[in-house]
C-alpha cells in the first residue's frame, strides 16, 4: 500500500512557475513508476509526465514538453513537478500516481495509487 500526498499548488499568473511535490509513504517508493496527471473542470483526467523507478527516464505530454520537468528523490520518497512558463490552459487539479509496472504509461486506469490532488490556477 502506498499513500500519496500532493502539495505546492496555488494561484499563479501566466508565465510564472510552480513546483508541485508528492510525498509517498512506505519504504518501497523506488519500486514504483510515478506519474503526474491533471483534470480540468468538465474534462477527462490526462497524463502530464511520468518518471521511471530510478529516475533515469522521463516522458511528457506534448502540451507540457519543454515547460514542465518531472524528477524524483527516492531517498525522500518524493516526486516533483517543476512547472515553468505556465499558461491559463494549465489550470487543473494535479494528481500524482504510482504504478508498479515497468513501463511509463499514459493511461490513468493503469496506475495503482493516487493522491488527493492539488489545485493549480493560472490567470491570464
Amino acid at each position: 500500500q502506498v499513500q500519496l500526498v500532493e502539495s505546492g499548488g496555488g494561484l499563479m499568473q501566466a508565465g510564472g512557475s510552480l513546483r508541485l511535490s508528492c510525498a509517498a509513504s512506505g519504504r518501497t517508493f523506488s519500486s514504483y513508476i510515478m506519474g503526474w496527471f491533471r483534470q480540468a473542470p468538465g474534462k477527462e483526467r490526462e497524463f502530464v509526465a511520468g518518471i521511471s523507478k530510478s529516475g533515469g527516464s522521463t516522458y511528457y505530454a506534448d502540451s507540457v514538453k519543454g515547460r514542465f520537468t518531472i524528477s524524483r528523490d527516492n531517498a525522500k520518497n518524493t516526486v516533483y513537478l517543476q512547472m515553468n512558463s505556465l499558461k491559463p490552459e494549465d489550470t487543473a487539479v494535479y494528481y500524482c500516481a504510482a504504478d508498479s509496472r515497468s513501463i511509463i504509461i499514459r493511461t490513468p486506469a493503469r496506475y495503482d495509487y493516487w493522491g488527493q490532488g492539488t489545485q493549480v490556477t493560472v490567470s491570464s
